[in-house]
């Protein structure tokens, strides 16, 4: 009888020992399982250096680009021919300079003729300059061709004050217009060309030159 009871005991030991040793198994599966599932896997991930990462740079706007001033234009200017006196006393024909500004005024031609005809300016008189074309002249046309430039005076321009008068206005006139073009330039009065003028019946060769009256 004692022994049948010990030997049930050695017996019930040993299915507690196995028992014991299947649920240690069990609990390490399921740890490890669990372990598995709950962490993240082996996945190789390649992540650079912090000194490799690049930052975009901001969105930094562009000023606007600032024009440069323009320079300042250069004044132009005309030479009007009037007459005056040197320091020997002596007549001499005196270019003035008037300032020209081309979009106001049209061609330098124009302009300078247009204004001898005018005549001098009361600053310019105190300057001691005069001139012999008669205030009454009017311009009738001035006509601007590519070869040539046509200007049309009244009768006025030719008429009054004696030859030497008449002489000194053409030069006037011939100084004045040469100046201010390289066109060849022609005198008409009235509408016809002017090939003698003045009383005396002084012959001009045309076009105009310095030469025109010898």
């Amino acid at each position: 009888m004692g022994r049948r009871k010990k030997k049930n005991n050695t017996v019930n030991n040993i299915k507690i020992f196995f028992i014991g040793i299947i649920l240690t198994a069990l609990v390490a599966c399921g740890v490890y399982f669990g372990l598995q599932y709950w962490t993240p896997g082996d996945e190789i991930v390649d992540i650079p250096d912090k000194k490799e990462v690049q930052v975009p740079p901001e969105d930094v706007p562009t000023p606007p680009e600032q024009k440069q001033p323009e320079p300042p234009k250069q004044e132009e200017y005309v030479n009007i021919f009037f007459i005056g006196k040197n320091e020997n006393n002596e007549e001499v024909y005196r270019a003035v300079k008037r300032v020209y500004n081309p979009e106001v005024d049209g061609s330098k031609v124009k302009y300078a003729v247009t204004s001898l005809v005018l005549g001098p300016k009361p600053g310019e008189k105190a300057g001691g300059v005069y001139s012999e074309i008669p205030a009454d002249t009017r311009i009738i046309s001035i006509t601007e061709k590519p070869d040539k430039v046509i200007i049309d005076l009244s009768s006025a321009f030719a008429t009054g004050g004696g030859t030497e008068s008449v002489y000194k206005r053409l030069f006037q006139l011939i100084k004045t217009a040469k100046r201010n073009t390289s066109k060849a330039v022609f005198l008409y009065i009235n509408g016809q060309q002017a090939d003698v003028i003045g009383g005396d019946g002084i012959m001009i060769t045309q076009p105009l030159t310095e030469n025109s009256l010898d």
